[in-house]
């Protein structure tokens, strides 16, 4: 695919690296000179334009109307709406996808025919879907919003390799949501096995996303 990527901040930088290691063809917008010079410092093969993508000009030039996917993920949810109409109704683009930061504005971008998620929505549908109330009587790290969710695949050299998440120190403030593995979902219990290669995803709180990581890399 060719994926055009509105914002170029964590969520925008991340989701690049991402979509470049499985093959697809990346272009990313980023206003701020500095952020865009780490990207592609980063990056080799993503091409990486310094610009406004609620700028046409900038949207031309990143091959808008052979564009597969945008996706707008900027801090903004005014700019990110204004990227997927340029990119819908002036370019053609057949799938536009945007970050909303503000859950009370979800509504508006699907009424747009826009696809579109906060972070708040996706971690409401696991927890409600996935999980029972032992499950989640820890989340006290979703408390007014306070919080981040990481995921994470775990290294071939991971020292939890083999262990039961009941067995791994996790501090109180994370909480593991789900482990892909391969073409499987497993909801974590306490008797659940982590391998290498798993793909976790967890919550937790912004100032504990670094213990986290370190826990799975055996940093920590």
């Amino acid at each position: 695919m060719y994926v055009i990527i509105g914002g170029g901040g964590k969520v925008g930088s991340g989701l690049a690296r991402k979509l470049g290691k499985k093959g697809h063809a990346v272009v990313v917008l980023e206003k701020n000179r500095e952020k865009c010079a780490r990207i592609a410092e980063d990056n080799e093969d993503i091409l990486v334009i310094n610009g406004d993508a609620c700028d046409v000009r900038y949207l031309d030039e990143a091959g808008a109307e052979r564009a597969d996917v945008l996706a707008a993920v900027t801090g903004d949810d005014d700019d990110n709406l204004v990227m997927c109409q340029l990119g819908s109704e002036g370019f053609g683009i057949p799938k536009t996808v945007a970050r909303v930061n503000d859950p009370r504005n979800e509504r508006i971008f699907h009424a747009l025919g826009i696809n579109a998620l906060s972070s708040t929505t996706i971690i409401t549908r696991l927890i409600e879907e996935e999980a029972t109330i032992g499950d989640i009587i820890t989340l006290q790290a979703l408390k007014k919003g306070n919080l981040v969710l990481v995921e994470m695949d775990l290294p071939g050299d991971t020292p939890i390799d083999g262990k039961k998440v009941m067995d791994i120190k996790f501090p109180k403030e994370i909480v593991l949501v789900s482990i892909i593995r391969g073409d499987e979902v497993v909801i974590p219990r306490g008797n659940t096995t982590i391998m290498a290669g798993d793909a976790v995803i967890a919550v937790t709180s912004p100032d504990r996303e670094q213990v986290l990581r370190d826990i799975l890399t055996g940093k920590r």
